[in-house]
């Protein structure tokens, strides 16, 4: 047996000994893989969700009336309109009213109040605001103005009127039916030709089925003056009217027709609730498409001032409505005929030949009036027995 030599001990050892470097060096050399690898990324945050656009502020309307939003007739017809635009465009909107605002020099504090509220789009529905709202207007350029009924116009103020005359005439052509004296009373408000135009078309109305009608009138100078309301037309049934008209604001003309047995009309709105017995039918005025049209502009900034629009039965302005059953059927028809006849335009109550009280023609023979001949009535067709009075 071959014993080894202390040489080959020697290079065993050594042997061994360069083994145990090269193992130690690879894993030194594995340790230092390990710590060089890369360290994972951190995941990239979300990119936060982008912040919803902030909501436009709602436009801020506001409304003048000249009489309380109760009084049943004109300016209950304007409150009427005013929440047709809330329920139209909801949160869009604000807006507000402030009632019995007189035909003063006190208007133009209320409008520069409203403005100074914020108002952006303000309503002015009654012809007295002409003047006061065109000083505010000019001091507010950037107000949007709407006056009801007036014709003076300025680059932030428009006018809006309904041709209630077109009512008024189908309410006559029902009371030249309905009378049994063949005498017509009207309670006129404020002596201007619109108010004046109504009186006549009444007149004309009632004159298509009867030609021997003739209408009473007495003034109050007043839009809402129950009182007064109902002493004028206690007196005009004292003169032997036997059915009333009115062109002022309040029901008291109805149900004093009523405590008289005697009948009317309702003005403006709906008054059948105020004297069903007494009710033949309501020439009323829808405020609400004209409001919502006027609303929308200003929100889609397409409002322009400097003009006026004047609607009627064809826009669906101007209705007379809750006909009495006490009403003919022949007579309802005629309304019906005449009704569809505004609304197509085949139909024109201002037509020639017209006569004035005075015997003198004021429309030719197939000539039929325009706005401008209408918005300037300042007398009487025949058959109405009483006189203008001065303005």
């Amino acid at each position: 047996m071959k014993h080894p030599t202390p040489d080959t001990n020697k290079r065993r050892l050594l042997q061994l000994a360069g083994w145990t470097t090269l193992a130690t060096s690879a894993a030194l050399l594995g340790c230092g893989k390990k710590e060089e690898a890369p360290v994972a990324a951190a995941p990239a945050a979300a990119p936060a969700a982008s912040a919803p656009a902030p909501k436009p502020a709602p436009l801020k309307i506001a409304f003048a009336y000249v009489g309380p939003v109760g009084d049943g007739g004109w300016t209950f017809a304007h409150d009427n309109g005013r929440k047709a635009i809330e329920k139209e465009f909801g949160d869009k909107v604000v807006t507000s009213f402030v009632e019995n605002v007189p035909e003063a020099a006190d208007a133009e504090r209320v409008f520069r109040d409203l403005v100074g509220q914020g108002n952006t789009l303000v309503f002015g529905t009654t012809f007295g605001y002409m003047e006061p709202m065109l000083k505010v207007a000019a001091d507010s350029p950037n107000v949007k103005f709407e006056h009801a009924t007036g014709y003076k116009q300025a680059p932030n103020m428009r006018t809006y009127d309904s041709r209630t005359y077109e009512g008024a005439y189908m309410a006559g052509v029902i009371a030249g039916a309905m009378t049994k004296s063949n005498t017509l009373g009207v309670v006129g408000s404020i002596p201007i030709p619109e108010v004046i135009r109504n009186i006549n078309s009444f007149t004309l109305g009632a004159q298509s089925v009867n030609p021997k009608i003739k209408t009473k009138v007495v003034w109050v100078n007043e839009w809402f003056n129950p009182p007064k309301e109902t002493e004028a037309a206690q007196s005009l049934i004292n003169q032997g009217a036997d059915v009333l008209f009115q062109n002022t604001d309040s029901s008291a003309v109805l149900q004093t027709a009523a405590k008289n047995k005697k009948l009317a009309f309702g003005w403006d709105s709906d008054m059948t609730a105020y004297a069903p017995e007494a009710h033949l039918a309501s020439a009323i005025i829808n405020w609400a498409p004209y409001y919502i049209q006027a609303t929308r502009d200003a929100l889609e900034g397409k409002w322009t001032g400097g003009g006026g629009v004047w609607w009627g039965v064809k826009e669906g302005a101007i209705d007379l409505v809750s006909v009495s059953d006490k009403v003919p059927a022949d007579i309802k028809a005629k309304v019906d005929t005449i009704k569809a006849g505004l609304k197509d335009g085949s139909f024109s109550i201002w037509e020639g030949p017209l006569v004035g009280q005075d015997g003198k023609e004021v429309l030719a023979k197939d000539a039929v009036a325009d706005d401008k001949f209408l918005g300037g009535v300042k007398f009487y067709v025949k058959g109405v027995d009483s006189k203008v009075p001065a303005q």
